[in-house]
């Protein structure tokens, strides 16, 4: 099993210098990833969960983010946790996502998208809210044919996308197409990842009974789909306190990757709580 760290920039700043320190120290202390979050934008009384979403917390670009760390960091992947794939047009994120994974020689690999809880601010980017399902199913098929496509280019019809002839490069780093992992706690969300996913990352608020039906329910819909479900990743939350015993379970459950975060706001107790885990998970001798 791997281990991936996020890092909230709404809950722990844009401080370039932070987030670089943060990254780097996530890599020396032999974490596989890091990931992180997207909203492009909220307004007062924007809730998820039931819980609020102060309007004024920094959520950074996480791309750009990412693009910043990996021009500092050497080896550890970089992933979205979620990037809210219906609220960005596919052609123009096939060549920004294409860009990133070139220039940090092909560390792009951890893409995990979803479709966003906040009607509002699907309006903001003048997407029907209801809509944003297809949507997504629609932009990841655009996504994989951008990039697999030469120059005599490549044409999509669709219900929300639609053009001919279109070549976008440069190419993903010495792959026909990036991998794209669905986030999300429902039923539709586990489908998805089964017709065109490459992994599924669900959700935190699941009961363990709802949790292994949606994991069975991306194996049967890939089955269903044509496709082998043995080579699906299950990526999943987990606490930087979590034991081994806990992480022996999750991979009983067939988890293939866990994600935690710090807990602390302070940077030095964020590196301690990294350094711990990674000690207990003998994960610096995986470098």
């Amino acid at each position: 099993m791997k281990f991936a760290v996020s890092y909230s920039t709404p809950y722990f700043g844009v401080d370039p210098d932070r987030l670089v320190a943060h990254a780097r120290h996530a890599e020396e202390c032999g974490f596989e990833a890091l990931y992180l979050p997207e909203h492009i934008a909220v307004h007062p009384g924007a809730a998820v969960g039931g819980h609020e979403i102060p309007p004024g917390l920094p959520y950074a670009d996480p791309l750009d983010c990412l693009a910043f760390v990996a021009s500092a960091t050497r080896r550890i992947l970089l992933g979205t946790g979620v990037l809210l794939l219906p609220y960005h047009h596919p052609v123009v994120l096939a060549k920004r996502l294409a860009t990133v994974d070139v220039l940090s020689k092909g560390r792009m690999r951890l893409l995990t998208v979803g479709l966003g809880t906040l009607p509002g601010e699907a309006r903001a980017i003048g997407v029907d809210f209801g809509t944003r399902g297809r949507r997504a199913d629609e932009a990841i098929d655009v996504l994989r044919s951008l990039w697999a496509g030469g120059e005599e280019g490549v044409a999509f019809s669709g219900e929300f996308f639609a053009f001919e002839d279109l070549c976008s490069f440069p190419k993903p780093l010495g792959v026909a197409h990036l991998p794209i992992h669905v986030g999300g706690s429902s039923r539709a969300a586990a489908r998805r990842a089964g017709r065109r996913g490459d992994g599924y990352f669900p959700g935190g608020a699941l009961t363990p009974d709802e949790r292994a039906l949606q994991w069975d329910l991306v194996r049967s819909t890939a089955v269903e789909a044509g496709r082998d479900p043995a080579v699906l990743d299950y990526t999943r939350w987990g606490s930087i306190g979590m034991s081994t015993d806990a992480a022996a379970a999750f991979a009983a459950q067939g988890v293939t990757r866990v994600v935690v975060s710090a807990t602390s706001a302070d940077p030095g107790e964020q590196r301690d709580q990294l350094s711990a885990f990674a000690e207990r998970f003998g994960l610096t001798g995986r470098r």
